[in-house]
């Protein structure tokens, strides 16, 4: 019996990441010692060239690099050398809050596939660990990829938007305090109703990028925006508005699935009545972009938005004090659903969110991520992989809390605390997009899966308990 979209074995994880530790607390003892630690038989001969650039390339440079988001360019070697303690550190954190890449879906349990999964495995993290411990050789110049080329300025993470919208410009002092407030309607300047496949939405400041700040909320000072689209002035005025994933600090794009692209019709505005500014400690003007992507013209979305709340606002207690505290919700879905991301929405004390599905005796985890209130991320399943739920299944979430010293997000771990708008407060919500499917779609979407992934009777997959009920056998 083979298992689909499953996670590696703990204990093997577990040995390669005591592996790469292992080597990274090594690092005052001879070399000789340092390489016995890593076993130098796998990773003797890690050099910059040959080994760490093309994990660079991957899943670091895109913002670790001039005019970059992050606090340091890791394109040259010297850099990279000076910062390689750091990397092998960050890295080694895995999933936990503070990690890098800023990715922290758990690779242990539930599904393991995912749309721009920036993450590392145990043997990169192992990599870059050794190549810290063993002296950061550089190796043969020959040895290296091309380098990647980037823009001078801010990028488009998604790709180039067909449509940009800018918004207000704001100025946010040094030692102002936070403001919460809505943003004057701002026309799209469409003419014409398309479909969107993504949006994106980046901030444009006038931060010093020589300034080093640890988090992405340290150089910029847009928190979130709930925001949507609708008329404001001439257009259709019974047009319904349309709802926007919210964009939070350190979010990455939201790709929407490729059968559930979202309407942004002719003559609407961006508005927003939740705006959250803060200070980055210094005096800044900022406004924020939104990019949207469009589908062909005559793209038609087969399937709708199966919006439909999964979270506690209400029902909050984490004690001072006190690390895994636990946050439970459940819904029941009324129609047939595919589930396109997973979105942990917590606040400062949050660690961990977990996405259970509930069908009958069948009890499954689909996903546990780690959660970290500078980076904010929701995880697209991989096509193929989403899960495909019927009527009647249960969502659970369950959040872990941690009011702890060791939560650094915290500005003071003896407070109780409980539910609420602002980041001291909490919140506990699955933003997660999903989709709803009738009864033939739901079935054509299993046999899909079964046909994509060439399963037998005996298989099983993660988030579909019903894929291998094939009807008329």
């Amino acid at each position: 019996m083979s298992v689909v979209a499953e996670g590696i074995d703990r204990g093997t994880r577990l040995g390669l990441v005591l592996l790469a530790l292992t080597a990274l607390f090594s690092l005052n003892a001879p070399v000789s010692a340092q390489q016995g630690a890593v076993n130098t038989a796998d990773y003797g001969h890690v050099t910059f060239t040959k080994d760490v650039v093309p994990i660079l390339q991957r899943s670091c440079q895109r913002c670790h690099r001039e005019h970059g988001v992050a606090p340091m360019a890791l394109i040259e070697y010297d850099d990279v050398r000076r910062n390689a303690r750091r990397i092998a550190y960050k890295t080694g954190l895995r999933d936990v809050a503070g990690a890098m890449p800023p990715w922290y879906a758990e690779k242990d349990i539930g599904i393991q596939h995912y749309k721009d999964d920036p993450s590392l495995n145990d043997e990169e993290i192992a990599t870059l660990a050794a190549w810290e411990a063993i002296g950061t050789p550089m190796g043969d110049p020959d040895d290296a990829p091309p380098p990647l080329e980037f823009d001078d300025g801010i990028s488009w993470t998604a790709g180039e938007p067909d449509l940009i919208v800018k918004l207000p410009e704001f100025t946010v002092l040094g030692d102002s305090p936070d403001w919460w407030g809505d943003i004057e309607p701002t026309p799209t300047g469409l003419t014409e109703d398309r479909y969107v496949k993504s949006v994106e939405v980046r901030e444009v400041n006038d931060y010093d990028p020589n300034e080093v700040r640890e988090t992405v909320g340290g150089r910029f000072v847009f928190h979130h925006m709930i925001y949507s689209t609708r008329v404001t002035e001439g257009g259709n005025p019974f047009a319904p508005a349309t709802t926007w994933p919210v964009h939070e600090v350190g979010r990455n794009p939201d790709i929407f699935d490729e059968d559930g692209g979202r309407l942004l019709r002719a003559g609407t505005s961006i508005v927003s009545n939740s705006l959250h500014l803060h200070s980055n400690g210094r005096d800044t003007n900022a406004h924020m972009e939104i990019g949207f992507r469009f589908h062909p013209e005559d793209y038609e979305p087969k399937y709708r938005g199966g919006g439909f709340g999964l979270g506690n606002g209400i029902d909050i207690d984490v004690k001072s004090g006190e690390k895994d505290q636990e946050l439970h919700a459940y819904t029941v879905l009324n129609q047939h659903t595919k589930i396109v991301t997973f979105e942990p929405h917590l606040h400062a004390p949050g660690a961990r969110m977990c996405l259970e599905a509930i069908w009958g005796f069948n009890v499954e985890t689909l996903s546990c991520v780690g959660y970290d209130h500078n980076w904010v991320r929701g995880y697209a399943f991989a096509d193929d992989h989403q899960p495909l739920l019927p009527a009647g299944t249960i969502l659970h979430i369950t959040g872990f809390m941690d009011n702890t010293p060791g939560n650094t997000n915290l500005s003071d771990t003896r407070n109780w605390q409980g539910s609420g708008n602002r980041s001291v407060s909490n919140m506990f919500i699955d933003l997660g997009m999903r989709l709803r499917l009738t009864d033939e779609q739901f079935q054509q979407e299993m046999a899909d899966r079964r046909d994509a992934l060439n399963l037998n009777v005996n298989d099983h997959v993660i988030g579909c308990p019903l894929c291998m009920v094939i009807p008329g056998r």
